[in-house]
């Protein structure tokens, strides 16, 4: 490459580590937001990523679209203007959002924002500024390592997305860059909400799995959300899907974790004491103990399991003083159960709690269990 060829190779790698940089910081603002983010306080939280919106990011990523790539670039560069491009959707969609159609809005959020993920995840390795992204800050050093392929792996790695056909539902799955069938790993199987899409809840437990070395299994529900009324119907589903991968990969049986945010978290109780043989320990995130359970409570089945209540004061799909009495009630039955409140939590997007509460929960489990 001549001269001219290089500086124009510098002057892009230039935009795109500009660009890197401001899209790190919208997904990191975007997810602050959705962590904290309550109704009553929607045009406050707009108003702070517009800010981010019509900052450095809409400047930085202004100039790399207008970019004419170097020889042999042009396919990173759709990619990434791509991603961009559902991540910026998604901020859209989220701006244009009022407390009347919050819910509606947020599913075309969710979906634009994790088309983006997926796209921007794809192209890590070319895109070293936004690598920190997808890892817990003191995982960062060992990026190298995390990613790198062991040898003599055949099987697939990475975030894969399987569709299946019933009695199984589909599912996404992640598989460490790293794995090696030569040793045992542990898998957190991780259940959507109302609606939710698996293709879009693994992303939430991604860079606590890939900086601890977990395995992850996002199930999708048969229908809507998870059978409540029927629960053999998606036990059935998810308890296939874990044998399957199971069959495909070591997992350490041992250390099979589950947690499930606000449907997925009632479907978490119903699942783990009906299959308490299956996990080490379950979590649920933003759940109610519902009143099918109330057989299984009084056989006191799965009453050695361990229990990980998560839950917001403003959850206002399931009011906090019926999760309180939920877990009073687990003790008083005797059931292993510990209950953690979060004052300033409604819930919405669970990234944090995944991160700061759950998985070291389910660490603290499997240091026993290996133990």
């Amino acid at each position: 490459m001549g001269k001219d060829g290089i500086m124009a190779s510098q002057e892009y790698d230039a935009l795109v580590q500009d660009a890197e940089k401001s899209v790190l910081w919208f997904l990191r603002a975007f997810e602050a937001i959705q962590n904290e983010m309550r109704i009553e306080g929607l045009h406050a939280f707009q108003h702070h990523l517009r800010e981010v919106i019509q900052g450095e990011f809409s400047e930085s990523t202004g100039r790399l679209s207008q970019a004419d790539p170097p020889d042999g670039r042009q396919r990173f560069h759709d990619a990434f203007l791509a991603g961009i491009r559902h991540i910026s959707n998604a901020g859209e969609s989220f701006l244009g959002a009022d407390q009347r159609t919050y819910s509606l809005t947020a599913m075309d959020m969710r979906r634009s924002l994790c088309r983006g993920l997926q796209v921007l995840y794809g192209i890590r390795s070319q895109t070293p500024e936004l690598a920190e992204y997808w890892l817990l800050p003191d995982a960062v050093e060992r990026r190298d390592e995390l990613e790198s392929p062991s040898p003599g792996n055949e099987a697939p790695v990475g975030v894969m997305h399987r569709r299946r056909a019933e009695p199984l539902a589909d599912y996404s799955l992640y598989v460490p860059e790293s794995y090696t069938p030569e040793r045992q790993w542990p898998l957190i199987v991780c259940l959507h909400g109302a609606y939710g899409r698996a293709d879009h809840h693994v992303w939430s437990w991604l860079r606590p799995a890939k900086s601890r070395a977990y395995m992850v299994l996002a199930p999708k529900s048969l229908d809507a959300t998870w059978s409540i009324l029927q629960p053999d119907i998606d036990i059935v589903s998810v308890t296939g899907m874990l044998e399957e991968v199971c069959a495909a990969y070591s997992v350490d049986r041992s250390r099979v974790f589950l947690t499930g945010l606000s449907d997925g978290g009632t479907f978490t109780y119903l699942l783990g004491l009906s299959r308490p043989d299956l996990f080490a320990g379950i979590a649920p995130v933003a759940g109610d103990l519902h009143g099918m359970m109330d057989g299984m409570l009084r056989r006191k089945q799965g009453i050695e399991l361990p229990i990980y209540i998560v839950h917001g004061a403003h959850d206002h799909i399931f009011p906090v003083a019926t999760i309180r009495s939920g877990h009073e009630l687990l003790t008083r039955l005797g059931y292993n159960s510990r209950y953690e409140e979060l004052p300033d939590w409604g819930p919405s997007y669970c990234s944090f709690v995944n991160e700061q509460l759950v998985m070291p929960w389910f660490e603290g489990l499997g240091v026993a269990a290996s133990g």
